[in-house]
Parts: structure tokens; C-alpha cells; sequence
């Protein structure tokens, strides 16, 4: 059973960092993928940074060369650091994984509340 809470989200002017947060409540060591999404008002969510429990990392083009996304399985926890903001990056960003429901065994969305990015001067 996992939860996850989202934390490091503020506003910022552009060109600024943000290190956002993502803690489970339990283990997150037997969890292969997980992954941080955004959404803007309007928007479709859209995945942003995905790692894998050995460290192999995906990113959307926009933000490949600006964001880096790891992981501390000790910690129970993942992050998303966030360099040369642009207010295109507002969004309220979600952490989320795929895993089978420990009852039920069907393959289960778990998200965390999200927390928000704002990018503005």
C-alpha cells in the first residue's frame, strides 16, 4: 500500500530553482517506475520525469535539459529538481505510480495531492 505526498512547490520568478518532493508512506524500494506530472488550467496532465528503481531516468523535451529527477529508496522518497524556471513550467505537479492493488491485484493509479509551481514575476 503506498501514499504519496508532494512537497517544495511556491511560487518563483523565471529563471529561478525549485526542488519538489514526492515521500511514500511505506517502501518504495519494490516499485520499478515512478513518475512526476503536471497540469496547467486548460491542459491536458502530461508526464514530465519518470526513474526507475535502478536509476534510468525519461524526460518530456521541454524540460530535459532544465529538470533532473532521482530517487532515495532508503528515504522513501522522490524528487524533481527544477532549474531556469519559465512560466510555461506553471503547473500543479503530481507524483504517481502504477502497481497492482495489494487486494485486488489490478493494476492501480496511487497519486499524491499535488503541489504547486507558479512561475511569474
Amino acid at each position: 500500500q503506498v501514499q504519496l505526498v508532494e512537497s517544495g512547490g511556491g511560487l518563483v520568478q523565471p529563471g529561478g530553482s525549485l526542488r519538489l518532493s514526492c515521500q511514500a508512506s511505506g517502501s518504495i524500494f519494490r516499485i520499478n517506475v515512478m513518475n512526476w506530472y503536471r497540469q496547467a488550467p486548460g491542459k491536458q496532465r502530461e508526464l514530465v520525469a519518470a526513474i526507475t528503481r535502478s536509476g534510468n531516468t525519461h524526460y518530456v523535451d521541454s524540460v530535459a535539459p532544465r529538470f533532473t529527477v532521482s530517487r532515495d529508496n532508503a528515504k522513501n522518497t522522490v524528487y524533481l529538481q527544477m532549474n531556469n524556471l519559465k512560466p510555461e513550467d506553471t503547473a500543479r505537479y503530481y507524483c504517481h505510480t502504477n502497481i497492482l492493488h495489494p487486494d485486488t491485484f489490478l493494476p492501480t493509479d496511487y497519486w499524491g495531492q499535488g503541489t504547486q509551481v507558479t512561475v511569474s514575476s
